[in-house]
């Protein structure tokens, strides 16, 4: 296939890398050598092994506990899961064996596992202390044995909010007490991104970038977007991250959440991927709309330039703006260039350990945006039977302002 038979409209970083937000993403150039990253640096060891420090984790259970002590709480509860990830730097997985971390107020945690796993959550996991059960016993009492010994008061208990429902009703009637929600401590220790995580998720946003654009390079008429999407994280793979998204052509494109399943890829027509991959459990989240072929139509020109506009206006908002202004300023945008109804979803939200976390940029939420909060701004303009446009990059918020850690789209 010929150069000139796509054509990179959404600033692709396979030939001419965009600008990033400081330069208003205006104008392409080819970075030169002392710009480029070496292959080896897009590659993710295989390791189970947390890839923070044991301080870090050190750091966060004492802030936990400290977020305990200030909620008079004497107990968090957390299942496999992220939450229990970021406090351990291992998940195990979820299963139906429990295996639970109980970190108390004060005091050392402990994790309660099968006995059979207590070696592979001690080698894995910064918290040292375990109670295994046997296969023939009933984990929850081993919980609430467990809890006595602490010395703690079943009675105010926070259980981790993804917790699931049979394990949190065995998990009542053993400790005899209502729970409260976890997610107010655990949202507020993950909302604001050390330097280290904020790391992990720029190398995830590089490999994502570099797969997106030899996925590009590569892209072939006849193509279904199940191959295409295949072929995408094939290129995340090489690049020793695991990871892939949604690959979605012409009146696909027009929904969010499409595909694979639409048609096949024919010339001058409209080629959406949203993906992301994972560094060491930390996510990217990046969209680019493309035209495969020889010139975008007038009016792609016209919705993929008052889209980027849009992203523009949330970009240049101040540290501390409410998350529902920073919806409202794109939305505003996108409304005057007369396709507000067509912005059909919020404007972005947070990302770390999951793909979607708080903060979310969505109306109703006040939550200002703090110095540390890594977020997507992603707004989109879909209209069904035709196509859809959406530019998705992420952020963080510094004290200054919205630093952009992807490479942006240059508009058309």
């Amino acid at each position: 296939m010929e150069r000139r038979e796509f054509l990179m409209v959404a600033g692709a970083v396979a030939a001419a890398w965009p600008t990033r937000k400081a330069e208003v993403g205006t104008r392409n150039w080819e970075p030169d050598d002392s710009f480029r990253v070496p292959r080896s640096t897009f590659r993710v060891a295989p390791t189970q092994e947390p890839a923070l420090s044991r301080d870090v984790f050190a750091r966060r259970l004492a802030r936990a506990q400290q977020e305990l002590q200030a909620r008079k709480t004497d107990l968090l509860i957390a299942t496999p899961g992220t939450n229990y990830e970021y406090l351990t730097g291992y998940n195990p997985g979820r299963s139906e064996r429990l295996i639970a971390l109980l970190l108390p107020a004060r005091g050392d945690p402990t994790i309660v596992c099968p006995s059979f796993e207590v070696e592979r959550i001690r080698q894995h996991s910064v918290v040292a202390a375990t109670r295994g059960w046997e296969e023939q016993d009933d984990p929850y009492r081993l919980v609430r044995q467990a809890v006595r010994e602490m010395r703690l008061s079943a009675r105010a208990v926070a259980l981790e909010s993804t917790t699931a429902y049979a394990v949190a009703l065995r998990l009542a009637e053993a400790l005899g007490g209502k729970f409260a929600d976890a997610a107010p401590i655990t949202d507020r220790l993950r909302i604001i991104k050390s330097p280290e995580e904020v790391a992990l998720i720029r190398q995830a946003i590089d490999i994502t970038e570099a797969a997106i654009a030899a996925t590009f390079a590569k892209l072939a008429a006849g193509a279904s977007e199940r191959e295409v999407a295949q072929l995408l994280s094939g290129e995340m793979r090489q690049r020793g991250a695991e990871g892939g998204g949604l690959v979605q052509f012409g009146p696909s494109s027009a929904l969010p959440h499409g595909g694979p399943g639409g048609p096949t890829l024919a010339r001058e027509m409209v080629v959406l991927i949203d993906c992301g991959c994972r560094v060491a459990g930390y996510t990217s989240d990046i969209t680019r709309t493309t035209w495969f072929g020889d010139s975008p139509v007038p009016e792609f020109t016209q919705v993929f330039n008052l889209v980027h506009d849009a992203q523009t206006a949330a970009m240049q908002q101040p540290p501390l703006t409410p998350c529902q202004e920073m919806d409202r300023v794109a939305r505003r945008v996108i409304a005057q260039g007369g396709f507000g109804p067509f912005f059909t979803h919020r404007l972005g939200h947070g990302m770390g350990l999951d793909g979607h976390e708080p903060p979310y940029l969505v109306e109703g939420n006040a939550t200002p945006l703090e110095p540390g909060m890594v977020f997507t701004i992603e707004p989109g303009i879909y209209q069904l039977g035709k196509f859809g446009v959406r530019i998705e990059d992420d952020c963080v918020m510094t004290e200054r302002n919205i630093e952009v850690l992807s490479h942006r789209a240059a508009k058309l």
